[in-house]
């Protein structure tokens, strides 16, 4: 029987422990691992709370939808941390570079070239990971994985702050060996940051490896 008196987690402190617990199977630093709250299509009122409690870097999907309603939070809160992890496109570059402190998704030439002409212009270098279509699914964004050299190759030479790869493994099976496969690639490449694992895997992410996790419903519910 449960006793009253015992309040119930927040469901932040819950993702917190769960982060926690996987990093000391994994014998890594907690610190080490960012958990971005995916607030895509929430308002402020569910953010405020976790603000509150003490997060800092949220995410988003879309450029236009953060530009409605964060710029009044960060006026505010200013110590956030806004991240880009939806497809961007090109022609959204300037925006993105003036609004984001870190964006997931560059998975193309055609927006390198975008990004680091906003970048040239705002004299702001946004840290960047690639994203890689780690599963070949046709319907998904991402850059091919043959295709990940040359395209790390082009946002270099354009000093494009690239610090990581990104991925989101197909639905529906094991996300382990797709983890594993981002590890690998971002350890041949020299890149430090893994942005992998979302609510119902990030654990299996932080054990392969993960540096920044994208958690949405396990911190906000399900989404109408």
């Amino acid at each position: 029987m449960n006793d009253p008196a015992i309040a119930p987690q927040s469901p932040l402190a819950e993702v917190q422990a769960r982060i926690a617990q996987a990093a000391k199977i994994a014998q890594r630093r907690v610190d080490d691992i960012t958990l971005i709250a995916v607030s895509k299509t929430h308002g402020a009122d569910a953010i405020l709370p976790l603000i509150h409690a003490g997060q800092r870097a949220f995410g988003e999907n879309r450029v236009q939808e953060a530009q409605a309603k964060w710029p009044a939070l960060r006026e505010e809160y200013g110590d956030l941390a806004l991240h880009l992890v939806g497809q961007l496109q090109s022609n959204k570059a300037e925006d993105a570079v003036a609004l984001f402190d870190c964006i997931h998704s560059v998975d193309r030439p055609s927006l390198v070239a975008a990004l680091a002409k906003a970048m040239d212009k705002s004299g702001r270098r946004v840290p960047c990971f690639v994203q890689v279509n780690i599963g070949a699914e046709e319907q998904k964004g991402g850059c091919d994985i043959a295709a990940l050299p040359a395209l790390l190759a082009e946002a270099r030479s354009a000093d494009l702050p690239v610090i990581g790869l990104m991925c989101v493994p197909p639905a529906g099976i094991e996300a382990a060996p797709f983890f594993a496969l981002l590890d690998k690639l971002a350890r041949d490449h020299g890149l430090a940051g893994r942005s992998m694992g979302m609510s119902d895997d990030f654990e299996t992410a932080i054990m392969l490896g993960a540096t920044h996790i994208r958690v949405g419903s396990a911190l906000f519910g399900a989404r109408g």
